[in-house]
């Protein structure tokens, strides 16, 4: 691993920096920030984020990484990386745009032809529209593939009926990616296809779902005759699979960065100022020794999220490593998250407690956490990918294999 920035790499950080400077203001390193997991859909946050998002396109600093003709500006993935370091670094308005412009538009850029890359790809990079990710269905689980809504042709469209859920952001989203089952008569994975979806159009219905944690960041979205053009599929009939890994694959690098933030800084501050048989927490040997396991499992986590950006920084594409960092650093968060609520006492287990200064910070984060282990594959799906594609181990074996999604047992034999 190679911690420095080479010439080329410190001139961009040092120009990003001045950029930033200039447009933005430096965050105070005390506050833990607004809507990190991106709960709040007021009016007035998401017009601040979409000016944000456009001030960074008329600059030339949003999705730097995309073509030149559509808005962005060619650049590596390192610098992507950069851009975001250095941008982290300042006050700004909650990152709405994180599937958009994360998953739905590499998709598309990827998939899509050039009328619809024209279509759909400069307003997403300029925060004019937002979008959703529709994956998820309460049948199918983690097994994506196992989806059952469906898209049937009528026409130059498509008429889809069936259910989603856990979709982030679909209440002020204007388009969503959608994968859809076209022929129950193919292995559940060969049936698939995939669409863009205005979420505005006749018969899309959005519920959003209040979450534990009081947020609504995820909804249900229900499809009742919907019609979508045949002109908004991606790629051909029956490649929707290849296409979501391509969303997939895109998701999981963006979660699975590799890190836990400041997290260990929060529970020394906590435990410095939570008393513990009348002294400091911070001087008991036993809560000692528990941040100083976290400190360690945490720097292996971030160590290895600096293999990642030590390959892009050579120009080669990270591969399906990247899972580790998701499946090991989400739960540890989690569980780093119930040391500060122990920690806290009684003000970690409540909501908005201010007597115990970041107690109740732990709680919020406990309780947000599960929907992250969650999101771009299971805990289980990633421990597949990583013994198969990483560790080279036989695959799982599955008794789906090769039957038409029509004759699978879906219930309890009779």
């Amino acid at each position: 691993m190679d911690f420095k920035d080479t010439p080329e790499e410190a001139a961009f950080r040092a120009e990003a920096r001045a950029w930033l400077e200039a447009n933005a203001e430096l965050a105070d390193p005390n506050d833990p920030g607004d809507d990190v997991l991106g709960e709040r859909t007021d009016p007035a946050t998401i017009a601040a984020a979409k000016a944000w998002q456009k001030k960074k396109a008329d600059g030339g600093w949003a999705c730097i990484t995309w073509p030149e003709e559509y808005g962005g500006r060619g650049a590596t993935s390192i610098q992507n990386v950069i851009w975001g370091q250095e941008e982290s670094k300042f006050k700004t308005p909650p990152n709405i745009f994180g599937i958009g412009i994360g998953m739905c538009g590499p998709t598309v850029l990827t998939h899509g032809d050039d009328r619809q890359k024209k279509q759909w790809i400069p307003k997403l990079l300029s925060g004019e529209e937002l979008w959703c990710q529709l994956f998820s269905e309460p049948s199918a689980g983690s097994d994506l593939a196992g989806l059952r809504t469906t898209a049937v042709k009528d026409g130059d469209d498509w008429v889809v009926n069936g259910q989603k859920i856990w979709t982030t952001g679909a209440q002020f989203c204007d388009w969503g990616i959608l994968v859809v089952r076209t022929d129950a008569t193919a292995a559940k994975h060969a049936g698939l296809s995939y669409f863009v979806v205005d979420m505005h159009s006749p018969g899309v219905e959005v519920r959003p779902i209040t979450q534990i944690n009081h947020g609504q960041g995820f909804n249900e979205v229900f499809f009742s005759d919907v019609r979508i053009p045949d002109a908004n599929r991606l790629s051909e009939v029956g490649n929707g699979w290849a296409v979501a890994i391509t969303t997939l694959m895109n998701e999981r690098a963006s979660i699975g960065g590799g890190g836990t933030g400041d997290v260990i800084g929060d529970l020394i501050e906590l435990a410095e100022n939570v008393d513990h048989g009348g002294r400091p927490a911070i001087e008991d040997a036993s809560v000692r020794e528990r941040i100083a396991d976290f400190y360690t499992r945490s720097r292996g986590v971030q160590y290895t999220g600096y293999r990642t950006l030590t390959a892009l920084s050579k120009g080669t594409t990270p591969g399906p490593e990247s899972s580790l960092g998701k499946l090991v650093g989400a739960a540890l968060a989690q569980e780093m998250a119930a040391f500060g609520i122990e920690l806290g006492g009684v003000a970690g287990a409540t909501h908005g407690d201010i007597s115990t200064p970041g107690a109740s910070a732990f709680h919020d984060m406990y309780l947000a956490i599960p929907g992250l282990r969650i999101a771009g594959g299971t805990d289980e799906v990633l421990r597949n990918i990583i013994s198969e594609r990483v560790l080279g181990l036989p695959p799982e074996s599955r008794a789906d294999k090769g039957i038409a999604f029509k004759d699978i047992p879906t219930g309890p034999a009779s």
